[in-house]
């Protein structure tokens, strides 16, 4: 979990100074709708390698798809520990 609220503090750094030739930069210079967008095609591409036998593309899809998520959340203003508290007390025992 640590290394996931590192990974969030770098996207919100990208986001803060906006670092020449930085992917993540582009991606929040292009706006939400894109980032949007791009979430959606990893989802996809996901979808499409669980079908298959590749362990190695279907990991790397699904780093894929967190790590476009993460983006989202940020450009939202949200972070990783505001999903977890609602997954946390969806899941409170009866």
């Amino acid at each position: 979990m640590e290394f996931i609220k590192q990974l969030q503090d770098l996207i919100e750094d990208r986001r803060k100074h906006m670092p020449e030739g930085s992917y993540t930069a582009k991606l929040f210079q292009k706006g939400i709708n894109k980032i949007a967008q791009k979430l959606g095609e990893e989802a996809v591409e996901l979808i499409i390698e669980a079908k298959d036998s590749d362990d190695t593309k279907f990991l790397n899809e699904a780093a894929d798809l967190f790590y476009h998520y993460i983006v989202l959340l940020t450009v939202k203003g949200y972070r990783i520990e505001n999903v977890i508290e609602i997954l946390k007390e969806r899941h409170k025992p009866d």
